[in-house]
């Protein structure tokens, strides 16, 4: 049994207690909602661990992230080792590791997938940093992964930043299966030769080679809405499709596939499309074609 502290108790951080807690590791969790907390600081939770410290961080991704490491540099010492998990950008590592490296604690950064399902399934793991540090950390490596070979589910991908580059490019594929599967749903939908598209997608997952966790996913959604007619076509993005084309480009890759997924999930958010009233405008001018004009009152 191995002792942790983590802070950050959302979605992915209470889960990942409750999978560590099973797996007979102690776990002492802060988090600002007082009602999932362990503690009521981070000093209190720095103070609840036993020397030499391992802290694991499950916060928002950008200056929430930036702001608890630099907090506990201050809280931690010498021998400490703190774990970023979250979805921080690699350019991030760097910086936090010279950070806490100025006071003696080490750093490690780790892409972590699994999401809501990972406290049954368990979680995919990135790592990037010391390899000392990696053998250090693995007691909880192993038991947040699922079962199975370590290799089919746990990397360590290289230096300080490597996890989370990793895990970056993960989600930039993500972007793009999930894309197909949503441009496939839509045109099955739009047919009319196809009669029940619910079976069609459930009866991918065996047999064919589009058969995924995110298809099983879909048909779980499809089984409680047939039409998926009680959601808007509205999609966020967490920032790692946008890392991932940019990296793209800097390394001069051609990654059509990813960038277009990324694209389209911005078209969802436009209820009126500026570019596509100018593709109208100009099939009209040009051709003649048919166009739509808005009602105006009064």
């Amino acid at each position: 049994m191995a002792q942790l502290g983590l802070v950050g108790l959302g979605k992915m951080g209470f889960n990942m207690r409750e999978r560590l807690r099973a797996a007979g590791h102690e776990v002492v969790g802060y988090d600002r909602n007082a009602e999932v907390s362990d503690v009521a600081s981070l000093q209190e939770l720095v103070s609840a661990l036993s020397a030499p410290r391992t802290v694991w961080v499950m916060v928002p991704a950008g200056e929430p992230t930036r702001q608890t490491i630099a907090e506990l540099a201050e809280l931690l010492a010498e021998g400490d080792l703190v774990i970023d998990g979250g979805n921080s950008r690699y350019t991030d590592d760097a910086r936090n590791a010279e950070l806490l490296g100025r006071h003696g604690v080490s750093y490690l950064d780790v892409g972590v997938s699994g999401g809501v399902w990972g406290k049954e399934n368990g979680y995919g793991l990135m790592v990037g940093g010391d390899k000392a540090d990696v053998e250090r950390a693995m007691p909880f490596f192993d038991a947040l992964r699922p079962e199975g070979p370590r290799e089919e589910s746990f990397a360590h991908a290289g230096g300080v930043g490597a996890g989370h580059y990793a895990k970056m490019v993960h989600n930039g594929i993500e972007y793009g299966l999930m894309q197909a599967y949503a441009e496939g749903f839509e045109l099955l939908d739009a047919s009319k030769v196809v009669e029940n598209v619910p079976a069609v997608i459930k009866a991918w997952q065996r047999g064919t080679v589009v058969r995924s966790w995110l298809l099983e996913l879909l048909v779980n959604a499809l089984e409680e809405d047939p039409e998926l007619a009680d959601l808007e076509g509205y999609v966020e993005d967490s920032g790692e499709g946008r890392w991932t084309v940019e990296e793209a480009i800097n390394n001069a890759v051609p990654a059509p596939v990813i960038s277009a997924a990324l694209f389209a999930r911005f078209a969802s958010r436009q209820e009126d499309s500026p570019a596509m009233r100018a593709v109208a405008a100009l099939r009209e001018q040009f051709g003649g074609h048919a166009v739509k004009t808005k009602k105006v009152s009064g």
